[in-house]
């Protein structure tokens, strides 16, 4: 059984406002859960409304596909436009 987690830090590009945040990351997140099977939440900066922290994680018997589901989720993050991301960490046990 391979255990991976992804920890991305953002910047929301052009929010004003915590509500606005909070739209922009609920549609990334439902993305994410719903294309690649993933568990996925806010885990820092809540109350900040121009910065988030995503965190990701999967569990399967396959490090590869793992390391592989990640890349992807860091392209479709990148692609959307609406959020930045400022670090990328990622952790496969």
């Amino acid at each position: 059984m391979v255990l991976g987690s992804c920890l991305f830090i953002l910047r929301i590009v052009g929010c004003q406002s915590l509500k606005e945040k909070r739209f922009v990351l609920k549609s990334l997140k439902d993305r994410i859960a719903h294309r690649f099977n993933v568990s996925i939440a806010e885990v820092d900066y809540q109350d900040l409304w121009q910065k988030a922290a995503l965190g990701v994680a999967m569990v399967s018997s396959n490090r590869m596909i793992v390391e592989k589901t990640f890349n992807q989720i860091l392209s479709l993050v990148e692609q959307d436009g609406r959020a930045e991301i400022l670090e990328a960490s990622k952790e496969i046990d």
